[in-house]
């Protein structure tokens, strides 16, 4: 019986090893990110938060309020820290203003840009061609604008300091840009497969900004 208790305990604590949440059982740094070394676990927080974005994001002009609360909920998970939904929530209260009128101006423009790939498309204008990927670029620019604003965005900056991190940031980090950018395309090829699928996708569209900036440029 004490050598299955002792078993127990070693799993246990090799689980608490690996995920972070224990003592190391090695002399060793603990883990940068603690919370992503539990791969299944951190996929189950991904699409819970993915479900709380769309939720929050549902009049769509809140989304970008959202995704901020989301990544601010992730980036706190994967560090190992206090991860309860009611920092989430607490974030979405303090975001929500700020985040609405960012959102009221990210859809106007997109329906400008969509008119214009529209416009493009019926063969009216010349260099229809032309027009239509400077439509989709603009669209991409969009996406990259909210996403990278989301995830700066602190209660203490606002999203007015959020803003005007972001053109620093992506100059900084031309790779990271494109990966926004792929992550917004993904995003919009998901959902427009398979609707449903734009819950998960907004969980690992927020993952992705918040681990973007992390990765090592080396």
């Amino acid at each position: 019986m004490g050598a299955i208790t002792t078993r127990r305990e070693h799993r246990a604590a090799v689980r608490a090893d690996i995920s972070g949440s224990g003592p190391t059982l090695d002399e060793r740094p603990p883990a940068r990110f603690p919370g992503a070394a539990a791969k299944f676990a951190l996929f189950g927080e991904v699409l819970m938060i993915g479900l709380l974005i769309a939720l929050v994001g549902i009049v769509v002009v809140t989304l970008p309020a959202g995704l901020a609360a989301g990544m601010r909920h992730l980036r706190r998970y994967i560090a190992g820290e206090d991860s309860a939904l009611a920092l989430f929530w607490r974030d979405v209260r303090a975001s929500l203003f700020g985040g609405t009128v960012v959102g009221i101006v990210a859809v106007v423009l997109t329906l400008l840009l969509l008119l214009d790939i529209d416009l493009a498309r019926s063969g009216f204008l010349p260099g229809g061609v032309v027009i239509e990927a400077v439509g989709w670029s603009g669209l991409a620019a969009v996406a990259i604008v909210v996403l990278s604003a989301s995830a700066a965005w602190t209660p203490e900056n606002g999203w007015r300091g959020a803003l005007r991190a972001v053109p620093n940031a992506l100059r900084n980090d031309v790779r990271g840009v494109l990966y926004l950018a792929s992550t917004a395309v993904f995003v919009g090829v998901v959902t427009w497969a398979l609707p449903p699928l734009l819950l998960p996708a907004l969980g690992l569209a927020a993952l992705a900004a918040v681990a973007i900036p992390e990765r090592s440029r080396t």
